[in-house]
């Protein structure tokens, strides 16, 4: 940690503002097309289906991305990767207010995309600012950047409004306000301390095949399905919940929206919470209860709507019985906070883990976790098409999540029996020279 020495807490602290900012303004594009999509399924005449892979196509490049952008970063700076990566992004929200076909929405949306990828970018760039036992909470708050899901199911059908109900006009906003955060990041940060002392001292960065060795891991992979779900479900139903609400409740977009945004709030907020817990009382123990209460969640809000017919003095009743729109609100903030505390206890690991391949192992793992935004919303809407049940799409999410719990509990339970007492700390890692083993 050398690279540290000459590091103070003022620079740590702008690093960490100045990224979360932008990743904040990166998120709230990523998942514009959760309002504007709306507009467009209206007037192209879209089904559930089709508007699922239009909402999620820009979590797809976003996904694809964030392998590339995270060895990027860590080969040639994250500074010059976020600034370059937010201003390709700004074009291509530009470009997508010319489109007029489906296919068109589509090619733009890959652009859009583009912005999701700055996961990868700014927690490679933050991690290089902290000493490990630091990073689990700045890496927390970082990832309260999330909150720009809920930014835009608040904020963009007040700006639609605002613009007369013209989503191009949304998006040439977006545009602008990314455009100028791509210029003012790059004017006001600097290279990470990590990246200035390999530069100085001449040290050549690993290749890019080298950089992926890590990625032979089990362990990795394993990481991956539980940001699948905790980001991923968290991205896929910031996206699915507006249509969800006006769909299966009956309300005006702005409502949808808004309760939409209630959702995606306390799972973008907390998040520097669950760093910090994780740095604390453990990693796996965050994830534990994070499954657990998740489980539980989604389990009774797969319950379907049902009617029916009971026997009466005057003749059958019949009566419907559906979740009270307040009590579902009210589990989906608990499962957005709790998905909130598992996305900081994932990304705990890695750079304790594997602390020179941040860009490489956190690329992967946010690819995966990103997938399952891109997935799931055209899962949800092609089971809704097909059997008819909004319902249905918590009952996929129950039973990815039981997946995930399952795995996490034996392959700790290997660990545990394993020859690393260590691991019983309250940290719930191990020290970094006996990390190849626990591999």
């Amino acid at each position: 940690m050398g690279h540290l020495s000459n590091v103070t807490p003022g620079q740590q602290n702008w690093a960490l503002a100045s990224s979360t900012l932008a990743f904040t303004i990166c998120f709230a594009v990523w998942t514009i097309f959760s309002i504007i999509g709306i507009k467009i399924k209206s007037e192209l005449g879209l089904n559930d289906t089709q508007f699922g892979i239009l909402v999620a196509t820009p979590i797809l490049t976003g996904s694809l991305s964030r392998v590339f952008l995270g060895i990027w970063a860590d080969q040639y700076g994250g500074r010059v990767v976020y600034a370059g990566q937010m201003m390709l992004t700004a074009l291509a929200v530009v470009l997508l207010s010319f489109a007029d076909s489906y296919l068109m929405f589509l090619v733009a949306a890959l652009g859009v995309g583009l912005a999701g990828g700055s996961f990868a970018v700014g927690i490679t760039y933050v991690s290089k600012w902290y000493p490990k036992e630091k990073q689990g909470t700045a890496l927390g708050i970082f990832g309260i950047g999330n909150v720009g899901a809920a930014i835009t199911n608040f904020g963009a059908p007040i700006l639609l409004v605002a613009v007369g109900g013209a989503w191009q006009n949304v998006a040439l906003v977006y545009a602008a306000v990314i455009g100028s955060t791509a210029v003012l990041f790059f004017i006001f940060s600097k290279d990470d301390p990590v990246h200035r002392h390999r530069r100085e001292q001449g040290i050549k960065h690993d290749s890019f095949l080298k950089q992926l060795a890590p990625l032979k891991h089990m362990q990795v992979w394993r990481f991956s399905l539980y940001y699948f779900f905790v980001f991923g479900g968290y991205v896929a139903l910031a996206l699915w919940l507006p249509r969800y609400y006006v769909g299966a409740y009956g309300l005006e977009l702005a409502t949808a929206g808004l309760l939409a945004a209630v959702y995606a709030l306390p799972g973008s907020i907390f998040r520097a919470l669950g760093g910090w817990l994780s740095d604390k009382v453990g990693a796996r123990k965050v994830m534990y209860w994070t499954f657990t209460v998740a489980f539980i969640s989604t389990f009774f809000l797969s319950y379907p709507s049902t009617d029916y017919i009971v026997a009466g003095i005057e003749g059958p009743i019949r009566f419907n019985l559906t979740i009270p729109l307040w009590l579902f609100v009210s589990i989906t903030i608990v499962l957005g906070f709790f998905m909130s505390l598992g996305k900081a206890a994932v990304y705990k690991h890695i750079p304790v883990y594997y602390p020179d391949n941040v860009g490489a192992v956190g690329g992967i793992v946010g690819l995966i976790g990103g997938l399952g935004g891109f997935f799931l919303p055209i899962a949800f809407g092609m089971m809704n098409d097909l059997i008819g049940v909004w319902t249905s799409c918590f009952m996929l999410l129950t039973v990815l999540i039981g997946i995930a719990l399952t795995w996490m509990h034996f392959a700790i339970q290997r660990l545990e029996q394993s020859k690393h007492p260590e691991q019983h700390g309250p940290r719930d890692l191990p020290e970094m020279e006996d990390l190849h083993g626990a591999r």
